[in-house]
């Protein structure tokens, strides 16, 4: 079979030479601006600030970090975003999780305006995103959609399937594909029979943090696979939760790790980022 490799790399350079090009005509009067708060050291939180930061730059935005140490209060964060929160130079506000285990990431992240939620972590956001209304999406799943769409990919009519129930990709990217009258089904460490429920998807979406846990023999031939799981191995190397050279072989299509969902998440946060300067714009001409 002919398997499609869905390269979520070249996609995202599309999307953010869109964007770049979307800035240059001043489709918003502004320049979009975002803000990225990291508490403490961790490396691997660092190196997603500096990224995200780079194509902050490459894109043309305005862009702020405040790195706090890491025995910074709750109240010192959340007082750190209710001024960025009144802050006109900035349209998005992004905290980089996980914060240290003192300080509760939920409160953060509800204190973040609405407006200014471009990771769509707010709950008000989310329940937008349940009632289909205009709002922010979280970005990995909005990814997702956007790599099925650009890939030509049908959705409507589809048997779809969720491997994972988290807040942050599962449960979203179930509603997204239900939003796109996708039959969706979402299942996790309690579904009986996982193997023949994963079979009957025509799009499968992995997304439990287990490396390469979809095997071959759970996915159906000609079905298209996103895998949005990032592992490593003892050996160092990064793989996803799907089995993929085997499972390759079978599908019609499927993302790799890495180069697959991974590019997409941060060139959603910088498209979530310049909507919400549009809206910030409109809602300014409106007063």
């Amino acid at each position: 079979m002919n398997t499609v490799k869905i390269d979520g790399k070249m996609i995202a350079q599309t999307l953010r030479e869109e964007i770049k090009e979307a800035v240059q005509k001043k489709t918003t009067k502004k320049t979009p601006g975002l803000a990225v708060i990291l508490v403490g050291e961790d490396p691997a939180s660092k190196i997603y600030v500096r990224n995200k930061r780079k194509m902050c730059d490459a894109v043309g935005f305005y862009s702020e970090q405040y790195t706090l140490p890491a025995d910074s209060s709750e109240s010192e964060v959340m007082h750190l975003v209710e001024d960025l929160n009144q802050n006109p130079k900035i349209d998005g506000i992004l905290v980089q999780l996980p914060l240290p285990k003192h300080i509760e990431s939920r409160r953060v992240l509800d204190t973040v305006s609405p407006e200014k939620d471009v990771d769509g972590f707010h709950y008000l956001n989310v329940g937008k995103l349940v009632a289909n209304r205009p709002g922010f999406v979280s970005c990995t799943p909005k990814g997702i959609i956007e790599l099925l769409d650009r890939s030509n990919i049908e959705i409507a009519g589809k048997n779809a399937v969720v491997v994972g129930r988290s807040d942050i990709v599962g449960k979203p990217i179930a509603l997204l594909l239900l939003h796109r009258n996708a039959t969706v089904t979402i299942c996790h460490s309690k579904t009986k029979d996982l193997e023949t429920i994963c079979r009957q998807a025509d799009i499968l979406v992995a997304a439990i943090g287990r490396a390469q846990f979809i095997t071959k023999n759970m996915v159906k031939p000609g079905a298209t696979v996103i895998d949005v799981g990032i592992n490593r191995l003892p050996d160092g190397r990064l793989v996803g939760d799907v089995d993929y050279e085997p499972v390759s072989k079978i599908v019609g299509a499927i993302t790799p790790v890495p180069g697959g969902v991974g590019p997409m998440t941060i060139a959603m946060l910088l498209s979530n980022t310049l909507q919400s300067a549009k809206w910030a714009e409109k809602n300014r001409t409106k007063k």
